[in-house]
């Protein structure tokens, strides 16, 4: 009998141990339940960033936003991808190859009006984020090739930038206004021009194999700092009277000065050109999640400077400068709630 009724406290001891080690640890298991739960639920968005070449600011500075994002915004996975530039990135969005991209102004105009090369191709789905820094028009010669102003790239070997890039086309214009011409459908051709990328065209001039080239891109510009420090060249400026037919014939442009000391060799002030880069995007990206992702950008400026001095100009007071498409519903609430006026019209 003794034996029994120990063996009953016994049992009843144990059942009392289980059930309060269940109570202790209830909550902990419960806890572990949600975090799965939600990480299980949340559904992973890939976002494809498309840049340029590896030469320029959109590559480097597109790697440094699918940072930001990847650390700053739950559930993103970004990458960059390295294009051709605008045109190239304005296709891929269209065909849903990319969901973010970065533009240059005046082209990315063309792309959703469907003019100029993008004739009869009008891409209205197309929707910016924010505008994002200036992209600088620099022609480099090389000393000895006879080449002092833009005039004088007749006859010379000029890199104009990759077929259809938005240097390209910066190129084709800026050269139209000196009377000057590389296309064989566009009349009588007095420029021998090689179309390749960046790096290339910095290979070429350091190579005696190229007289110049136009560059377009955020101060400093890789491929231009590799020539200057690599090859006997220098930064052409151009006359005061050719910016302003440059401006008033294509109105995206405004005048820049690069400092002296820009670049190796680089004494004195280069006048010249820009066109503003914008941030573009799909029509159809959730608003919420371009709102997350454009506020995550201005919440982390900082992390964009020290991966390029391009990124400095990327305010909330120049968000606006030379939108030339309409900005997506989600970018529009955030830069609203930064006190900005978003009532863009494009016509």
């Amino acid at each position: 009998m003794f034996r029994s009724k120990w063996l009953k406290i016994s049992l009843v001891l144990i059942v009392l141990v289980a059930l309060l080690a269940g109570c202790s640890s209830a909550p902990k298991q419960e806890a572990k339940g949600d975090q799965g739960q939600q990480s299980a639920g949340q559904k992973e968005i890939t976002l494809n960033i498309a840049t340029a070449t590896t030469g320029g600011v959109y590559y480097p500075l597109g790697g440094a936003f699918a940072q930001v994002w990847n650390k700053y915004v739950p559930g993103v996975k970004a990458s960059a991808q390295a294009t051709a530039g605008t045109p190239q990135n304005i296709e891929l969005m269209r065909a849903k190859q990319a969901e973010i991209a970065f533009g240059q102004n005046g082209v990315s105009y063309y792309g959703y009006k469907g003019t100029e090369q993008f004739q009869g191709k009008a891409y209205p789905e197309l929707r910016a984020m924010t505008a994002l820094y200036s992209n600088v028009m620099q022609i480099v010669a090389r000393k000895g090739a006879g080449i002092k102003s833009v005039a004088d790239l007749k006859g010379k070997r000029f890199a104009p930038g990759a077929v259809a890039s938005a240097t390209e086309i910066n190129s084709r214009e800026i050269l139209s206004v000196y009377g000057l011409n590389y296309m064989k459908d566009k009349g009588e051709v007095n420029v021998k021009a090689d179309f390749v990328d960046y790096n290339a065209a910095s290979d070429l001039l350091k190579n005696g194999q190229g007289d110049a080239y136009l560059i377009a891109g955020g101060l400093p510009t890789a491929a231009v700092m590799d020539t200057c420090a690599s090859a006997d060249v220098e930064v052409i400026s151009l006359e005061p009277e050719k910016i302003k037919e440059i401006t008033e014939k294509f109105p995206w442009y405004f005048e820049v000065v690069i400092p002296a000391g820009t670049y190796k060799g680089q004494d004195k002030d280069v006048h010249t050109v820009a066109v503003s880069n914008l941030l573009l995007c799909r029509a159809d990206l959730p608003d919420d999640l371009v709102y997350n992702l454009t506020k995550a950008l201005y919440d982390h400026h900082d992390e964009l400077v020290a991966a390029h001095k391009a990124a400095k100009e990327m305010t909330i007071q120049n968000a606006l400068n030379g939108m030339t498409v309409p900005l997506h519903p989600g970018a529009a609430k955030y830069l609203k709630e930064q006190g900005l006026n978003v009532d863009v019209s494009v016509k």
